[in-house]
Formats: C-alpha cells, sequence, structure tokens
C-alpha cells in the first residue's frame, strides 16, 4: 500500500508541476526553437525544464519516505540519498545553463563527470566486489588501480554511460521518460523478489516511476514540453543508481536500456568510421531511421517501448546466463532491425549511397531537449 501511496504522490506532482515548468521555460525564454539541426523535428519553439518538474516530483516525496517512511539505512545509508540529491541538482542546473545559454560540448560533459563523482563518493555500490559471471567465478572488482578502487572506476564509468545513453535517447516526444519508465518499473518488480527484497530500492523506484508517469501525461506525442539537458541526464542518473544499489543489477538494466546502449554504441563507431566527431549531430539514432521510413513518432516509440517492456519483465525472472543469452537475442534484435531499416530506406530512396552517412552532414550534437 505505502508503495501505491508514493507512486500516486509523485504522479500527482508532476502533473502539477510540470505546466509550472512550462510557463517559467517560456517566460524566461528556455525554448528548443527549430531550426537547421537535423534532429530538431519539431515546427515551434517548444518549452524545456521538463526534466526539472520530474526531478522535484521525485524530490518530495522522497523527503517525505525519508522523514516518514523508516527506510532500512543499514542497506542504503542516509549518505547515499545526499548523494542522489546532490548528483542530480548538478545534472539539473547544468542542465538549465545549457538549456538556455548552449553551452559547448566540451562544457556539458563536466555535469554528467561531476554527478558521477558524487555517486562514487557517497558509496553507492562502491561496495561491490564481484560481478556475476555466467560461466564460472565471479569477476572480482577487489584491486586498486592507479591508486583508485577499481569498484569505484566501473561505478563512474556506468554512471556516465547511462546518462549520455539517454542524453542521446531523447530524440522523439515521450521516448526517453517511457523507456525510463519502463527500467524504473522493472528495477521495482526485481527490488521485490525474494532474492533482492529491498523495499527501501523498491520505494525509490516507484517514486521515479511516479514522477515519469505523471510528465509524460505531457511529453508523449504531440508533446508540449521537452525534458531538457538536465532532465535527459537526470534519467539515465537514477537508473544507473538503481542499477548499483539494488544489488547491483547491471546486467536487467543493460536488457531494459538494450536497443538504446547498442543504438549509442553504433552511432558512435559509425561517426568515428567517418572520422568526424562522436559528439556531432545527426540523424543516425535508430529512432530517427524509424521516422525516415514512415513511421510515426507514436508508432516508432511505441516499438521501442514494447521492445524495453518485453525484455524488462524477463529480466526480473531470469539468472545470469539467462540474462546473458537475452542480451544476445536483444543484439540479434537490433542488427535485424538495423537491416530491414535499411533495405526499406535504400528501396525508397535509392539516390542516396549510404542510409547512415546522409552525405557527411554534421553540426554539434544538441539532442531534442
Amino acid at each position: 500500500m505505502q508503495f501505491l501511496i508514493y507512486f500516486f504522490l509523485a504522479l500527482v506532482l508532476a502533473l502539477a508541476l510540470t505546466p509550472l515548468a512550462k510557463k517559467l521555460a517560456l517566460r524566461f525564454r528556455i525554448v528548443d526553437a527549430p531550426g537547421s539541426h537535423p534532429k530538431k523535428i519539431h515546427s515551434t519553439s517548444m518549452p524545456l525544464l521538463g526534466g526539472a518538474a520530474v526531478f522535484l516530483s521525485f524530490l518530495l516525496p522522497l523527503a517525505l519516505y525519508l522523514a516518514l517512511g523508516r527506510p532500512d539505512f543499514h542497506i542504503a545509508p542516509a549518505k547515499f540519498f545526499l548523494g542522489i540529491v546532490s548528483g542530480g541538482l548538478v545534472l539539473i542546473l547544468g542542465g538549465a545553463l545549457d538549456d538556455k545559454l548552449n553551452l559547448p560540448p566540451k562544457v556539458l560533459w563536466l555535469f554528467p563527470a561531476l554527478a558521477s563523482l558524487i555517486v562514487v563518493w557517497s558509496g553507492i555500490g562502491v561496495g561491490i566486489k564481484f560481478i556475476s559471471n555466467p560461466f564460472g567465478q565471479p569477476i572480482s572488482l577487489d584491486y586498486v588501480f592507479l591508486g583508485l578502487p577499481l569498484s569505484g572506476i566501473f561505478i563512474w564509468t556506468w554512471m556516465m554511460g547511462m546518462i549520455f545513453t539517454t542524453k542521446l535517447l531523447d530524440g522523439l516526444d515521450g521516448l526517453c521518460a517511457g523507456i525510463a519508465l519502463i527500467g524504473g518499473l522493472t528495477m521495482f518488480a526485481l527490488s521485490l523478489t525474494e532474492k533482492i527484497n529491498q523495499p527501501i530500492t523498491a520505494t525509490l523506484a516507484i517514486i521515479f516511476s511516479g514522477a515519469l508517469s505523471g510528465y509524460l501525461f505531457y511529453a508523449f506525442n504531440p508533446a508540449s514540453i521537452f525534458l531538457g539537458e538536465g532532465g535527459s541526464t537526470f534519467l539515465g542518473f537514477i537508473l544507473g543508481v538503481l542499477a548499483v544499489i539494488s544489488g547491483a543489477k547491471i546486467a536487467t538494466a543493460l536488457l531494459v536500456m538494450g536497443i538504446p546502449i547498442l543504438d549509442v554504441a553504433w552511432v558512435i563507431v559509425k561517426r568515428l568510421w567517418y572520422k568526424r566527431s562522436p559528439f556531432s549531430g545527426d540523424r543516425q539514432h535508430l529512432h530517427f531511421k524509424l521516422l525516415d521510413i514512415g513511421l510515426s513518432q507514436r508508432q516508432a516509440v511505441l516499438i521501442l517501448y514494447g521492445i524495453s517492456a518485453v525484455f524488462g519483465s524477463v529480466a526480473v525472472f531470469l539468472q545470469s546466463l539467462g540474462k546473458l543469452i537475452a542480451l544476445i537475442i536483444l543484439l540479434a534484435i537490433m542488427i535485424a532491425i538495423a537491416l530491414i531499416t535499411v533495405m526499406i530506406y535504400k528501396r525508397q530512396h535509392p539516390h542516396i549511397p549510404d542510409l547512415f552517412d546522409y552525405g557527411g552532414r554534421t553540426v554539434d550534437e544538441n539532442p531534442q531537449k
């Protein structure tokens, strides 16, 4: 019952705060204007700061839970929550600065790096001493590298990867928030299983899910507000934290976020192959390819929702070997979707030699916010 209370509290807060964030963004001209950037598919200026509404809708129920919910601080000490709030605040404030001032890419990476360092400092996941190995003995992280604990380096790298995955995923109305919602619900279910049994983590996940559910009321196509830089990175930040705080269930998060992660990896490799900056912007991401072959935004988003939901649901019940097999299947699905998209697009546009090149057009990376 308490989980439903926190879920609906976060949902109602998001329903109330998102319109306020929209008004604030319009008043101070914190908007994403349509332009020549290939990733900007909207035709009118869109208010940003949706992520600020999600953050506050997550923060307030969390504060109530910590004050009145009697959390088990043996599982997650109070310092962990300070790290979560502080790291999230860094991302939201840094993102708001970018949304207003359009900061250069060489500056933008500093906010995720700092937020990830705060997570390591707080101790979230640093106690992880090994990674499950389906083929034998666990892989130990109980080493020191360049004077730093290997577990800390691993967690920082994991957090950066999740943050940038959701940042680059934020290209269609409701796509990033919806997949993050699926991830939150998956982590909630996983935390309640007999093997994990962490109500404190389940509460974090359900509050996060409630905030996203309320926000999606305004963000699903046709959206009236975007997450913004802070919001898109905050979602990956929380998913990364949930994965390491709930018994180091990295594989589960990989299954939920598998398609976006594989898509980001593929796009980066492709850009490097064409000797471009990995931070250059274009329409190489899978969700744009689905639009290019004729799908609507809703259809493309729902397809990606479906894949994440199926693999997220399966991941709750699988052991290490099963998750590895599921990851391989997910990779095969990703390859199949890419090949089908290529064939359809080439049939529709035979004059374009390379579906993923677009004649070398690039601009600075600045995803739809």
